[in-house]
């Protein structure tokens, strides 16, 4: 099987093109722009392919989930939101660098991902929407950005990682905990609102399941949610599947550069899905 990217890459640039106009209008800051893949097949195996994928790409948020027909087969890196008795923690990615190729080289790569002014203006822009969102559940004064510009080693990523922690507020409910967080900052950008507007105006397919969270919620209401990245979903009933790879966008990004982030972003799913 070999998935077909709705965008030509001419497509793509047009469309950061648009993206850097709204930022100079003042419609957005930071937008994160997807790219969508789909793929029809005769004969597919989710279980298999989450093994594979996972093999391939083991992370810590990996899931297989199915609902009817539709299946999810998630190797996603990134945690959306848990709590654990009153504590909140949020740990929003923004930031990529492919892994090297050696030892020096790997080193190298994951000092200039932690040096990139860019990187760390996309993570921080993030990270001050995160924290304004636990800020509305949580006790006033306990919103912590307890790490900041954190680099994770993944198998074919270095990932900038910023946690942000809070104390949630007594009595607050589950709803109102997630609609004063979802949909999380790093996957649509900032201002939230008005950025998501674009998105719907820019991108050429229906996120669905992706960009959403999974995750579980115990007896006591605490809870771990991933977000859903580098993910496959799959209706076995259509025989349709489709997944997408995004990069934040702002004034600074470099077009060419956002494309071939997205490519290494999809490079474990492809290779799964076309079997190589």
């Amino acid at each position: 099987m070999q998935p077909q990217a709705h965008s030509s890459k001419k497509e793509y640039l047009e469309a950061i093109k648009k993206i850097k106009h709204e930022i100079t209008e003042g419609n957005t800051y930071e937008l994160n722009f997807c790219q969508a893949f789909s793929a029809q097949f005769e004969q597919f195996d989710p279980i298999e392919s989450y093994i594979n994928l996972n093999s391939i790409s083991p992370m810590p948020f990996s899931a297989l989930f199915k609902a009817k027909s539709t299946w999810l087969i998630s190797a996603s890196p990134e945690r959306f939101l848990k709590k654990k008795g009153s504590n909140l923690i949020a740990q929003p990615i923004k930031g990529t660098i492919r892994r090297g190729c050696n030892p020096e080289e790997d080193q190298k790569n994951r000092e200039l991902l932690f040096q990139s002014e860019k990187e760390r203006a996309e993570n921080l822009m993030i990270t001050d929407l995160t924290r304004n969102d636990l800020s509305k559940v949580s006790e006033t004064g306990s919103v912590k950005v307890s790490e900041l510009f954190g680099i994770y080693p993944l198998p074919k990523v270095f990932q900038m990682v910023s946690t942000v922690k809070s104390i949630v507020k007594p009595n607050t409910s589950l709803e109102e905990i997630l609609s004063s967080t979802f949909p999380m900052g790093s996957m649509t950008g900032a201002p939230k609102i008005k950025t998501m507007e674009l998105i719907e105006e820019l991108e050429n397919f229906q996120r669905g399941w992706f960009s959403g969270a999974l995750g579980w919620i115990d007896e006591k209401g605490d809870f771990d949610f991933s977000v859903v990245i580098r993910s496959v979903i799959a209706d076995l009933s259509t025989k349709k599947l489709y997944f997408a790879v995004g990069s934040a966008i702002t004034i600074d990004a470099d077009a060419e550069s956002e494309y071939e982030e997205c490519l290494l972003k999809a490079s474990a799913i492809l290779e799964v899905l076309s079997g190589k």
